[in-house]
């Protein structure tokens, strides 16, 4: 088999793993793999997943890999946060929600974590498209609140305003009739109080 045949298969899927390769290919000699790293056509990530090199990299792309290389889980926490103009900062490292252990992925083209949510919580999550890719997105909510339920550190006002929300956006955005069905589903009494501060610094902040 050429590099050719072999991109023209598989390079619709932008990444792909062992597993992609040997549905097309049950015969596929894995030291191709190898030597096509070697001349730079492929990158490797990590558990068997490879990546075009020859594609340009976004935040799509990241977002994409990120569903893939663990699953299952969905974009939430900073990443979701940030990709809905919620919090000023960009996010190096992909957050992830999933069912399974916590986990940090190093790879050549970024870091992918991916935190740990009990499974009756792993919801409020929609498929993105692009080039016909799925991706896997928190809801505005719901990342709200899996970022919310996982930040132990925030205790007080003065802590929930060094987050720095985007106040604007969490108006424009946040549905709370649907934000309280989704927290109702965690069933913490510290979740529901985060909750409480954060309406707060959005009632304080909309009466100045």
């Amino acid at each position: 088999m050429t590099y050719n045949q072999f991109r023209i298969a598989l390079h619709g899927l932008t990444v792909f793993s062992i597993r992609d390769v040997t549905k097309l290919f049950p015969n596929f000699d894995s030291r191709r793999l190898v030597e096509w790293q070697q001349k730079g056509y492929l990158q490797k990530l990590v558990n068997k997943w490879y990546l075009f090199s020859d594609i340009a990299m976004d935040d799509f792309l990241r977002y994409r890999i990120s569903n893939c290389l663990y699953r299952p889980s969905y974009i939430s926490l900073e990443s979701a946060l940030s990709q809905y103009n919620l919090i000023p900062e960009g996010v190096y490292t992909i957050q992830n929600i999933t069912t399974r252990k916590t986990i940090l992925y190093e790879t050549a083209i970024g870091s992918f974590q991916f935190r740990n949510l009990k499974a009756s919580v792993f919801f409020g999550y929609h498929v993105d498209r692009n080039n016909n890719l799925p991706v896997l997105m928190a809801d505005p909510e719901k990342a709200l609140l899996d970022f919310l339920y996982l930040s132990p550190q925030v205790k007080t006002m003065a802590d929930m305003q060094g987050l720095r929300f985007n106040i604007n956006e969490l108006n424009n955005i946040i549905n709370w009739e649907k934000l309280e069905k989704y927290a109702a589903c965690f069933e913490s009494a510290v979740l529901n109080k985060r909750i409480y501060l954060l309406k707060k610094l959005i009632t304080d902040a909309n009466a100045i």
